[in-house]
Order: structure tokens, then sequence, then C-alpha cells
């Protein structure tokens, strides 16, 4: 059974969720107003927060940044927003994943589901060693030549999908769909920022490349240093 907190001010949506997710085996507290939702995570610490965007008295958006400076819970954002730039920017934001209204609690257990396996680790999962770099999935660690790697949680993701098919050419479609969850279009060029923020922290570049190889109009292979082609 999962602990789960809504943060939702509207009564007509909060009430039957409550309920359909209660039916699903769920124990589910709520909260109407970002402040509220947001003493109730740091104070009931729930195994995963559901966050509506349009609050009476704060913007979704900033609760979630406010969050995230002193908790990993995960966090799935509920909005009407379907703007992808907006899905984007809440995903870099340290959300887990998103659902564009109206969805129905069957969609929202899935994937509230899915998030928490994904953040507790899948049992029996293996630690990933490509060349000096580690990727531990489980406690969602890297290090690099023995040396921790500070990773967001998209970075992590990112590497950790590259990791696991060393030597392969993945495309960004693949990326916006496996890593963001969200489907391929004009938001490709924030697969180019993080590759470009993961570079920087494993200490290389795109023109001096050690593990990210690009692969010009196709994707991004990652390699054990000095086997890239």
């Amino acid at each position: 059974m999962a602990r789960l907190l809504l943060i939702e001010d509207d009564l007509t949506i909060r009430t039957p969720l409550i309920r359909a997710l209660r039916e699903r085996g769920h124990a589910v507290a709520a909260a109407s107003t970002a402040m509220s939702g947001l003493r109730d995570a740091l104070d009931d610490r729930p195994d995963l927060v559901v966050l509506d965007l349009g609050l009476p008295d704060l913007d979704g958006r900033e609760l979630l940044r406010m969050l995230r400076t002193v908790s990993s819970v995960p966090v799935i954002v509920a909005t009407a927003r379907d703007d992808e730039t907006e899905i984007v920017r809440m995903l870099d934001a340290g959300a887990d994943d998103y659902l564009v209204k109206p969805f129905t609690a069957a969609q929202l257990d899935a994937r509230a589901r899915a998030v928490l396996r994904r953040s507790a680790g899948e049992p029996g999962v293996a630690v990933l060693v490509v060349g000096g770099l580690r990727v531990d999935p489980r406690s969602r660690q890297v290090s690099l030549d023995g040396v921790p790697v500070e990773l967001t949680p998209r970075e992590f993701d990112l590497l950790h999908h590259l990791a696991a098919r060393p030597g392969q050419v993945v495309t960004k479609r693949e990326l916006l769909t496996e890593v963001w969850r969200i489907p391929y279009g004009g938001a490709d060029k924030t697969v180019d920022v993080h590759l470009s923020w993961l570079r920087r922290k494993l200490g290389e570049s795109a023109q001096e490349p050690r593990y990210l190889h690009t692969v010009r109009g196709v994707g991004v292979r990652l390699d054990v240093p000095g086997t890239g082609r």
C-alpha cells in the first residue's frame, strides 16, 4: 500500500479521486492549497505526491521548486496545461511524471505504481558498469573512476538509459519517449541541453567526447573510452 498526497483545490476532482485511489488500496491524504500541501509533504512524508498546478495561493510550479529543495519524494504533476514546452519544463524542474486533465483514477493509479517502481528500483536490477563509469539504479548513484558524480534526477535517467545500451545508437525520439515520457516533437532540444550538462559533469565535451558520442542526424551512443567509432 502506497501513501499518496493529493494536492488539488478542485473538490469535484479531489473527492472522487481520493475515493477511487483508496478503493485501489492506497492510503490517500489531501491538501487544497500549495502551502498546506508543502507542510503535509514534509510532516507526513508520503510515498508520492500528486500535484495540481492551478492552486489558489501559489502556482504548482513554484511549489514543485520549493519541494525539490527539501525533499526527493516522487511527484506526478496533474495539469490541464498540455503545452509540450510547459510539460518539459516541469519534468526538468523535478517532476517524475505528468498527467493531462481530464484523466481517470485508473490512469493515475498506473502512473503512480510505475513511478514508485522506478524510484524504488526494481528488485534484482544490476549495477551498470561501462569503463570507469558505474551507474547504480537502486541507489540512483553514479561514480566515475571511483569519484561520485552528482546528477539531477533527469540527468540520471538519461545516463542510465544510455548505459543500459552501451555501444548502441539511441535516437532522440527514444530518449524523449523513454526518459522524458513525452511524444517526440519540438522538445528534442531539451535532449541536447541535458546531454551538454551530462557531458560537463563527466568531464568531457561534444568536441572531445570520452563516453558520450553524438552520431550526427541519428542520436547518441555511450561507449567505453577508446572504443568509440
